[in-house]
């Protein structure tokens, strides 16, 4: 059984800075890619950022050029790292491990801008 374990968020003022964590119980190797999804009250799930074993990142379009995902095999461990965060970032954030024998999600952790 995989399990995720997320870290990071918290409460932030517009422009700031926060990185989340996402560590996986397992080697991040077998997976096809790791990604970051969020969910806003009312809104639907999106994926905001993910990154292949090769490590090329894709991001959605509205956080591009001030989130950066990142991975570190050695720990199991891939990173979202989001700058100059706006009041509409403010969600629960999602890790997800792709796989082809299904998806796998962690717990959830919540991000809140404050203006």
């Amino acid at each position: 059984q995989v399990q995720l374990v997320e870290a990071g968020g918290g409460l932030v003022q517009a422009g700031g800075s926060l990185r989340l964590s996402c560590t996986a119980s397992g080697s991040i190797f077998k997976f096809n890619a790791m990604g970051w999804y969020r969910q806003a009250p009312g809104k639907q799930r999106i994926l905001v950022a993910n990154i292949a074993t090769s490590g090329v990142p894709n991001y959605t379009d509205s956080v591009k050029g001030r989130f950066t995902i990142s991975r570190d095999n050695a720990k199991n461990t891939v990173y979202l790292q989001m700058n100059s965060l706006k009041t509409e970032d403010t969600s629960v954030y999602y890790c997800v491990a792709f796989s082809a024998a299904g998806d796998y999600w962690g717990q959830g952790t919540q991000v809140t801008v404050s203006s």
